[in-house]
């Protein structure tokens, strides 16, 4: 939908079914789940869908290795199920990629072999591939550039692979798809509440014009993620916080420091977390930390301890390991841990999701991760229906494909020319998935933005016309990648991708300039000094 047309939807008098704020993860996954059971659904986003936490994950569909060890069984099956529902329903979006565990003590093999056996027997059915025993050799295979002194061989598992903002544009488009209508750059400035004090609709302010809109609702969910505390204060003053935010800090270097077919996983670090090195659009993404933070932001920053730790930890198993001047880009995500007792390490925390319901009625999603999503909005709405009255409908997400879907197992002799499939296309256009075709049709589908970064002037477009991109950091950061993969590059390209949106959009050179100062900023932050 246009922007014009959206803006004339939420203008509309009538009651929405569902009004859910936030659109990350939580927001995007129950406004699917109420749309497609045909409840009448708007998300409004405050700045851009995945702006926060949901698009700055270690990009991975799990059920959890971690979470096992703690002994979060019930955690851990739930996410196994909802990763192999994810596989099956965004097979463009969802692929399975080997974890290499090495062991370096006669010990850790057996050891850990054990628990990963454990992990595949809670997939059940809708496990990936089985775990196994490997030797030197093939260990050296999977990841080439692995210390090879005191190597005994390792473990190899097997679990999912993603693209975080890309799931959530794909959720936006779903919605859409089923009828749902979604804004972003309009952030809720107020809850109103009927004659009985309960919650029955929101202020909200169109970013672009300044314009306030009231939109009525017969429930409404608060699924911001780390900024649930803000919204629940707007319905209660006196809220106490929910969460004890942590945050966790990436970096991203060059494919070559680990060019095997594998990621790797470091089980227990110094500070007793997990270590990923995972391969991800022939980048390496390396993480992560968890530190505790005292207050929110928009842009958390990451501490020189932190990075330092990441590189120091990397250099421990890669051989050459990546230093600082090596790194393309920083990234750093919160996390929205549910508050527990004082003196809990954040890492200890569960990553369960928590729904809790106000006197007004205003319904709250906070916790979980972007494996469950799901889940997690399957239980939102199950819990809205019935504080709204709403006609009780059984949930269709499980066995519902996600907008682009196309099938993975087609022959290539079945195929006709021009037939895609999620076999058949690269990495860079898998994530379209059956768009990727109109996408290659469109004006700068041959011309690049950079020539450090995979990406094509039509892919801009794409996201103006049908993403609902608005500015220059939608588009490179988060509808395209850029800005996690070389901030540097991204910052080059910014200049032609605000020309292109000020010719799709209407804006003009003052709006481009404007547009390009802000993201080279941006893009500074995500760079070491």
């Amino acid at each position: 939908m246009k922007r014009a047309d959206i803006i004339r939807a939420i203008s509309d008098s009538q009651p929405w079914d569902v009004l859910v704020i936030g659109g990350g993860a939580s927001g995007l996954g129950t406004a699917v789940e109420a749309a497609s059971r045909g409840y009448r659904t708007l998300l409004i986003e405050a700045h851009d869908y995945a702006k926060g936490t949901s698009s700055r994950s270690t990009k991975l569909v799990h059920g959890g290795v971690r979470y096992l060890a703690q002994g979060n069984v019930s955690l851990v099956r739930e996410a196994l199920h909802e990763r192999g529902l994810l596989k099956q329903n965004a097979p463009h979006l969802v692929h399975d990629l080997g974890f290499l565990i090495a062991a370096y003590k006669w010990w850790s093999a057996p050891f850990y072999g054990i628990g990963l056996k454990m992990y595949d027997l809670l997939a059940g059915k809708l496990n990936l591939q089985s775990s196994r025993y490997i030797g030197v050799q093939e260990a050296l295979k999977h990841a080439p550039t692995l210390k090879r002194e005191g190597l005994k061989g390792g473990i190899l598992y097997f679990d999912g692979q993603f693209d975080d903002s890309r799931l959530a544009i794909t959720l936006l488009r779903t919605l859409e798809d089923h009828g749902g209508v979604a804004l972003n750059h309009a952030p809720v400035t107020a809850l109103h509440k009927n004659a009985a004090g309960k919650v029955d609709g929101a202020a909200v302010r169109d970013e672009e014009t300044g314009q306030e809109y009231t939109v009525q609702a017969k429930v409404v969910v608060n699924a911001t993620g780390v900024f649930v505390d803000a919204v629940r204060r707007m319905d209660d003053p006196g809220a106490k916080a929910m969460l004890s935010p942590s945050q966790g800090v990436h970096v991203v270097v060059d494919r070559h420091f680990l060019p095997g077919d594998s990621a790797l996983m470091v089980p227990r670090t110094d500070d007793g977390r997990v270590l990923f090195a995972v391969p991800w659009h022939d980048h390496v993404v390396i993480g992560t930390t968890d530190t505790p933070v005292p207050e929110v932001s928009l842009e958390p920053r990451a501490l020189p301890e932190e990075v330092e730790f990441i590189l120091s930890t990397a250099a421990q198993y890669l051989d050459p390991a990546p230093t600082r001047k090596d790194v393309r880009s920083v990234y750093v995500g919160l996390r929205p841990l549910v508050r527990a007792a004082e003196g809990t390490d954040t890492k200890a925390l569960s990553r369960d999701h928590v729904i809790r319901i106000s006197d007004s009625g205003l319904i709250t999603l906070t916790g979980g991760k972007w494996t469950t999503y799901r889940r997690m909005g399957e239980d939102t709405v199950n819990r809205a229906a019935v504080q709204a009255g709403l006609p009780q409908r059984l949930s269709v997400t499980p066995a519902l494909h996600l907008h682009g879907w196309m099938p993975v197992d087609v022959s290539a002799d079945t195929m006709s020319a021009d037939t895609l499939n999620a076999d058949t296309l690269d990495e860079h256009w898998r994530v379209y998935g059956s768009d990727a075709a109109r996408i290659r049709e469109l004006e700068g589908a041959r011309v690049p933005l950079h020539p450090d970064l995979p990406y094509t002037e039509a892919e801009v477009r794409w996201a103006a016309r049908f993403e609902q991109a608005r500015t220059v950091e939608d588009v490179l950061s988060r509808r395209l990648r850029a800005l996690l993969l070389n901030a540097h590059a991204s910052a080059e390209a910014a200049p032609k991708v605000a020309a292109i949106l000020a010719e799709e959009l209407g804006h003009d050179e003052a709006w481009q300039r404007t547009q390009v100062q802000e993201y080279a900023a941006l893009a500074g932050q995500h760079q070491l000094a």
